[in-house]
């Protein structure tokens, strides 16, 4: 692989680790650590069509996804079922559907994804939906963060809570649909979370771990996509044990030198 190629699918990976990292921050404040993991499952069979029609994986992940996400907001309105219990039904049964039309050579990279095969173009598609994930994100993270200090103190506000939701959950499909090309279903929810539980450990504002969120995301695959080249390995695996050590080292900070 040629060094412009490298750097193209590093410029790609950062963009999606910075818009995955900067939704899953208000996830981990949501304590809904887990969804995205979870998530990326549901997307499993939508790829395995798309695969078979000779479609972008992406695509067939998103339109999973979406469904996904509009049954547990649609459930979530009215039932009392918490939010963390409807994704866990929606991936159980998705992730059995998915391993039984995924063909085993497919399946593989299901799994683990391969940015590899990204395409140029897939690649452009790729940066235009992070970047427009982050422009969104930070245009409504205030409301949003009316429902992380209490649902009803939002429910008795004059926001549409329902509606800034829903289009928070849809901000989710997005990311783990790209994320799931470029790490696999298996990661996807470690690109989401880790580098913000990173950030949590040493951010002293609000702003501050929103921005290092998505800093250590870029860190990450900036990091970890050419030391993978380099070592002959899988991008995606590297990169998420990349920000594990950022983890680590927080972590480490925080206990040594945060008061």
């Amino acid at each position: 692989m040629d060094v412009g190629n490298i750097i193209f699918l590093t410029l790609t990976g950062a963009l999606v680790a910075a818009s995955s990292s900067y939704v899953g921050s208000i996830m981990v404040l949501k304590r809904m650590s887990l969804v995205g993991d979870a998530l990326s499952h549901v997307a499993l069979p939508g790829m395995a069509i798309a695969l078979a029609f000779g479609i972008s994986p992406i695509v067939g992940a998103f339109v999973f996804l979406s469904l996904a996400v509009l049954g547990i907001w649609y459930l979530e309105k009215n039932s009392d079922t918490y939010p963390e219990a409807l994704v866990g039904l929606f991936f159980t049964a998705s992730l059995a559907i998915g391993v039984l039309i995924t063909k085993e050579v497919d399946l593989l990279e299901a799994l683990f994804g391969s940015i590899e095969k990204i395409s140029f173009y897939e690649g452009l598609a790729t940066i235009a939906l992070s970047v427009s994930v982050i422009i969104v994100t930070s245009l409504f993270v205030k409301k949003l963060m009316i429902t992380v200090i209490s649902e009803e103190l939002a429910q008795t506000s004059s926001e549409r809570i329902s509606t800034i939701n829903l289009l928070y959950y849809i901000l989710v499909a997005v990311i783990v649909s790209i994320g799931i090309r470029f790490v696999g279903t298996l990661l996807t929810g470690s690109l989401v979370i880790v580098p913000a539980v990173a950030a949590k450990n040493i951010s002293k504002s609000m702003k501050g771990y929103f921005l290092m969120s998505a800093v250590f995301g870029i860190v990450s695959a900036v990091i970890g996509i050419p030391l993978s080249k380099g070592l002959w390995l899988p991008s995606g695996p590297v990169v998420v044990l990349v920000s594990v050590v950022i983890f680590i080292i927080t972590f480490f900070y925080k206990k040594l030198f945060a008061r």
